[in-house]
């Protein structure tokens, strides 16, 4: 077997994650702060200029690399999971739930975070994160929308992902019992949405707006993305 060498880009990526571990234990009490990663660095072994380069914007890239872990293990579990019987609607929900189930260990980590991203200066980013997550979630069950169906999936996702969080973090019945509930409720709205939508185009009014003026938005294309079909564990539609 032939052995690669490590590469620059790899050794950064690895100390940010021995920094993130390191973090955790701190971020519940001092938040995604300077002092978390002041702090971080000495526990986390990690040389201090190593530091500097895996995170050069300081602790707010700790917070954006527990995001993006989260989301690393919710496409994981989600490519494990047995979804051949579940409706489309509880495939999309069941994403949502696995990306909570993730971070569920480092609940006030995501409350600190979600504090964090709402600050201005971070809210830009923190919006752009939870769309990623929303992305990951439709190509990893297989969306192929091109069109500006490509972005309402993910706006009306984001919305939902957004809102769903924010009811996880004050949740305290048994093992999220509210929180997947609420989650139910909040998709069969997105689902609803997705049925007007679908009759509006076979309204006689509603094509002829298309042919005239709506002609523009059958031009919006989807950015250039990995096919859904080239992701490990590709999930078909059943």
């Amino acid at each position: 077997m032939v052995k690669t060498e490590k590469t620059e880009a790899d050794h950064i990526s690895e100390a940010r994650e021995r920094l993130l571990d390191a973090a955790l234990i701190h971020v519940m009490f001092d938040g995604w702060s300077p002092e978390t990663l002041k702090m971080t660095i000495p526990d986390s072994g990690v040389d201090p200029a190593l530091a500097q380069l895996a995170c050069p914007r300081g602790a707010i890239d700790l917070a954006v690399a527990f995001h993006k872990r989260g989301d690393r293990n919710m496409v994981a579990a989600m490519q494990a999971a047995d979804m051949e019987a579940l409706r489309y609607k509880d495939r999309i929900a069941l994403g949502v739930r696995l990306r909570l189930e993730a971070v569920a260990q480092d609940h006030e980590a995501v409350r600190r975070g979600v504090t964090l991203f709402a600050l201005p200066q971070h809210a830009a980013e923190g919006a752009n994160l939870i769309w990623g997550t929303c992305d990951l979630i439709w190509n990893t069950l297989g969306d192929t929308s091109e069109d500006v169906n490509w972005y309402t999936k993910r706006a009306t996702l984001s919305a939902v992902y957004s809102a769903t969080v924010l009811f996880w973090l004050g949740d305290e019945s048994d093992e999220y019992a509210g929180t997947w509930a609420f989650l139910d409720r909040r998709i069969d709205n997105v689902m609803q949405i997705e049925t007007f939508k679908a009759g509006l185009r076979k309204n006689p009014l509603f094509r002829g707006f298309m042919a005239g003026p709506g002609r523009l938005l059958d031009q919006i294309k989807a950015p250039h993305r990995t096919a859904p079909t080239d992701l490990p564990g590709h999930i078909t539609k059943g």
